[in-house]
């Protein structure tokens, strides 16, 4: 999930009291949740360095804190994870870096969590943490491991260092091979690559991309997320664009280069489940699903976003204010969707999916009385221009449509 990017930690939330009881009252409802809570998010904000092209909530510089940090995790987990009923499935653990925590922090909170998750009856099915992969050493795989992790995803964006200097990324690529081979001597199997394409500046930009998505599939991993950059407002690579230092990759060769990816992972054996998801059979990422058939799951961390039953809500997104609180954060952002609004964001979730939407959720989408009819004609245009079609019941982007996937699912929305 997106977290908004909030550097100043001084000012206190907007409504923390009515942030606060919001939530509380998220919580009240988890048992008559149809499902329950299948995950959980962990949100660990600490960061080497930040990124140019970052806007989660990400704190660089404040290392010190990292063990108060742990201790206040921990403690949130407590006030909300006893009360929910069984049958959390996922946990991702997020950042920032989770993997720049001290080894006796990330045990710590590993082991912390496990035993709340193991005393509530819950069976973990699938366990993921981000590593950068600068910060995997053969202790992070081994904590990991003896912690419960059987997921990981590891940030590579890029093999190429004139890429990853542009992105503002500080690690050796070759220290991606090296993590991938440390975490799978340490028994955990399921791993992910994330990669960027369309960094600017860089020659021969689809060159360079096929070299990346080739390099990332020599090491067999079982999962890739290959994402397009974005200049989000507000972060240093906005900036620079804003002012002209720097040029997008046009739209051309950014077309070439996401179709390239679906034919060469295709070839490869990797199925496209989402825009930008792809996964060897049988390992598609269970927690990133829940996000896109809008399921239900809880926050834990500063600016963690949660979602229960059509309520969206996001944790203070200040690590002064929230490590100061005990038991439930504060909120900055709540948000109670009524029924048009679910419908439209399941429609929206799901058409990101391959799988597409059930022709019943978008039959209820388009006759939803305050936006269902403007929803019709949009669809129907998208399908006269070929950028939707239904297959097997279900309305899907074609692969025409994939191209603009933003756009057109913005427009439903």
């Amino acid at each position: 999930m997106p977290h908004l990017n909030v550097l100043d930690d001084s000012s206190p939330p907007e409504d923390s009291r009515a942030g606060t009881l919001t939530a509380a009252a998220a919580l009240r409802e988890v048992s008559s949740v149809g499902g329950g809570i299948k995950g959980i998010y962990v949100h660990v904000p600490f960061c080497a360095h930040r990124c140019h092209y970052c806007d989660f909530f990400t704190i660089a510089g404040r290392d010190e804190q990292r063990a108060d940090y742990v201790a206040r995790l921990l403690n949130e987990a407590q006030a909300a994870l006893p009360k929910f009923p069984v049958g959390v499935r996922t946990v991702f653990i997020g950042g920032g870096t989770p993997t720049h925590l001290p080894i006796d922090s990330l045990e710590a909170l590993l082991s912390g969590l496990g035993s709340l998750l193991r005393a509530g009856g819950h069976t973990i099915e699938e366990w993921t943490i981000e590593a950068n992969p600068d910060t995997v050493t053969p202790d992070v795989a081994a904590v990991l491991a003896a912690g419960g992790v059987n997921r990981v995803s590891i940030g590579a964006q890029s093999f190429h260092e004139g890429s990853l200097a542009a992105l503002e990324r500080n690690h050796d690529p070759s220290n991606v091979s090296r993590a991938v081979e440390l975490v799978r001597a340490a028994g955990i199997s399921d791993v992910s690559i994330d990669l960027i394409f369309a960094v600017p500046g860089q020659p021969e930009p689809l060159e360079l991309w096929r070299s990346d998505v080739d390099e990332a599939l020599a090491l067999d991993p079982s999962h890739l997320s290959c994402y397009n950059l974005s200049y989000e407002l507000g972060t240093p690579l906005r900036r620079r664009l804003d002012t002209g230092a720097i040029e997008r990759v046009s739209n051309e060769i950014e077309a070439e280069m996401y179709e390239f990816t679906i034919e060469r992972l295709a070839a490869a054996g990797y199925e496209q489940y989402e825009v930008s998801n792809w996964a060897r059979p049988g390992r598609r990422c269970l927690h990133n699903l829940l996000y896109w058939r809008n399921e239900n799951w809880w926050p834990l961390g500063p600016s963690g976003s949660g979602h229960v039953n059509g309520r969206r809500w996001r944790n203070v997104p200040r690590l002064g204010p929230w490590l100061q609180g005990s038991g439930l954060p504060p909120v900055d952002t709540v948000e109670q969707l009524d029924i048009d609004g679910q419908l439209g964001e399941r429609l929206m979730l799901g058409l990101r999916l391959n799988e597409g939407v059930p022709r019943a959720v978008v039959e209820a989408a388009l006759s939803a009385p305050s936006r269902g009819e403007a929803r019709r004609v949009t669809l129907d245009e998208a399908i006269q221009k070929g950028l939707l079609a239904w297959h097997q019941d279900h309305l899907v982007l074609s692969p025409s449509g994939l191209l603009i996937a933003d756009a057109i699912i913005g427009d439903l929305l």
